[in-house]
């Protein structure tokens, strides 16, 4: 399956000041990628003064060059950028926020997420994706779903609207939401073969972020300021799965001729890129040397076979994620 990448801005403004976000840019648009992602609690650094600041460093950027032929998401619902509950998706809201951004970015946006969306009423959710659903018809803007709390419920909604959503939601090798949508899956997880049609579901594509656990580093060592830290990742509780790659690294680094695994990242890039039931993957690189990395071993994917490696991590993390439930 070949996958989409995407360029994340989550940290635009916080970790990521403005010129070495126009840096990731130019280096991404250089590597003629065209995909971005934003939301307009970004960046999340419970700051009030900073929301939307990210999306206004992807608008000065876009408007000094010109841009017309971006593919943008931008995920709307959250209120704040405090990490709240806080949430306004009804068909109003919606029908604003897709108009401003379809001004904003013009036909660069390509898609409107729904994000965070914690609702548990079938009726409301109906109503949104209704709303949702004027936006693709009248401005051919994609539909998409972010961090969604009863997937189950808007797979039932969407009965009606038949909407193809792209669906962002979390996996790692110590959290995967994948499972949590099988409500919304085309495909079985372990196969490539489609339901059968009687089934009434339409394809939705699946993007992985956080697919680096929030920043952690395979040799456990943190500068002051990183993401991780930033984010308030916990050490300890990622060391037990740590401990486990660091233990097989050594194996599959000479098991054939490719080149070696050395960081998280590419642990990351390995554990979402082969994973046969995703068509994409959203980049939370944080720094211009750190996506050209990125890329580079991205196109070491493309070339050799790292599927003992998937496979070898895989059984790591249900093993881990498995011990996580079971203390729950």
């Amino acid at each position: 399956m070949i996958k989409t990448l995407v360029l994340g801005s989550a940290q635009w403004g916080w970790t990521v000041p403005k010129p070495e976000a126009f840096r990731l840019l130019d280096t991404w648009l250089g590597a003629g990628f065209r995909e971005i992602d934003c939301a307009t609690n970004y960046p999340i650094n419970r700051r009030p003064a900073d929301f939307r600041a990210s999306e206004k460093i992807l608008l000065e950027y876009t408007r000094a060059h010109g841009l017309r032929d971006l593919r943008i998401t931008m995920k709307i619902g959250s209120l704040d950028n405090m990490r709240s509950p806080d949430i306004n998706l009804s068909p109003s809201f919606i029908l604003m926020m897709g108009e401003e951004y379809h001004r904003l970015f013009d036909g660069n946006l390509d898609c409107v997420m729904f994000h965070w969306d914690n609702r548990n009423s079938e009726s409301d959710i109906n109503a949104s994706l209704e709303a949702l659903c004027s936006l693709q018809k009248e401005a051919g803007i994609r539909p998409g779903l972010s961090g969604i709390a009863h997937p189950e419920l808007y797979a039932r909604a969407n009965e009606i609207f038949q909407l193809q959503f792209d669906i962002q939601l979390k996996h790692n090798i110590l959290q995967s939401d994948f499972e949590r949508y099988q409500s919304l899956h085309t495909r079985s997880s372990s196969e490539n073969a489609p339901l059968p049609q009687h089934t009434g579901r339409v394809e939705h594509r699946f993007f992985a972020y956080g697919i680096n656990a929030g920043g952690i580093k395979l040799e456990e060592r943190y500068e002051q300021g990183s993401t991780f830290l930033a984010r308030g990742g916990q050490v300890e509780k990622a060391s037990p799965v740590l401990e486990k790659i660091r233990a097989i690294q050594p194996g599959l680094n000479t098991a054939f001729v490719r080149p070696p695994l050395k960081t998280m990242n590419h642990i990351g890039l390995i554990y979402a890129g082969q994973h046969p039931g995703l068509n994409g993957l959203l980049l939370g690189v944080s720094s211009e040397i750190q996506l050209k990395q990125t890329l580079d071993f991205w196109r070491n994917l493309e070339t050799f076979d790292y599927s003992d490696v998937y496979s070898a991590l895989d059984k790591i993390a249900r093993s881990y994620r498995a011990g996580a439930a079971g203390n729950l």
